[in-house]
């Protein structure tokens, strides 16, 4: 179990040296093949007009995800269309996109949501990511909503001391936080975000998982849209 070490006087989670080797090889690979992009199964256009990197699922790789231990259900808990999304907290293009997969939640009285923390870019963002499982754990969706939002509504980077002030506005204890943040049960939570998301070849942040199909970047609200539409009326993400 990881210990509190102290920032601008305050305990902050810390990261296991497991899981900096894991956040070092995935950095790599996200920087490496987003680039490249990929090529796109589906004919799912972001706001651009440019088609985006998509492609299928097998039924096994679905399982893992609806398998994940750590995702949050929030929106509608029995939605007839469930979107994964997979984000960092660190990722510039996961706080563009926070905006419209608020106003998706807002909106979208039947949407089923789960946020999928995957902290893949820096040691930063794993500290934050411990914080959000914490959260998670002793909060409500609605509380983990709430913190989402908050932990997105300044600037700059978001590591363990900035993600536990957003938990403390929230008025969740700081103490239990940090002690619930730094448990072997969270590691194996990161650990089993991290294996997940590399099985499904989650190349990029954000990513989206839906109907059996995975969307490497953010399309956009009005694409996004589109898809949940499509899926209702046949299933399918294109029909």
């Amino acid at each position: 179990m990881s210990v509190g070490a102290q920032r601008e006087g305050r305990p902050i989670p810390r990261m296991t040296a497991w899981m900096a080797a894991i956040v070092a090889v995935a950095s790599l690979s996200l920087s490496v093949q987003a680039q490249q992009f990929g090529p796109a199964q589906f004919a799912i256009k972001a706001d651009d007009g440019d088609l985006i990197t998509n492609f299928s699922l097998t039924a096994e790789q679905m399982a893992q995800v609806a398998r994940l231990p750590g995702g949050v259900t929030v929106g509608n808990p029995r939605g007839d269309v469930t979107l994964y999304q997979f984000y960092d907290i660190n990722c510039p293009f996961c706080r563009e996109a926070a905006h419209d997969v608020d106003e998706l939640i807002r909106s979208d009285a039947a949407l089923r949501l789960v946020f999928v923390p995957y902290p893949v870019l820096s040691v930063q963002s794993v500290e934050g990511a411990r914080v959000e499982h914490a959260v998670r754990e002793l909060g409500t969706p609605q509380t983990f909503l709430q913190f989402h939002r908050a932990i997105y509504a300044g600037r700059g980077v978001i590591d363990g001391a900035r993600a536990l002030a957003a938990a403390r506005e929230l008025g969740l204890d700081q103490k239990r936080i940090v002690e619930v943040a730094n448990t072997a049960a969270i590691t194996e939570v990161l650990k089993a975000h991290a294996i997940v998301g590399n099985n499904l070849k989650l190349a990029a942040t954000p990513a989206y998982v839906v109907q059996g199909v995975a969307i490497l970047g953010h399309p956009g609200l009005k694409p996004l849209r589109k898809v949940i539409t499509e899926v209702r009326a046949c299933r399918k993400v294109v029909c």
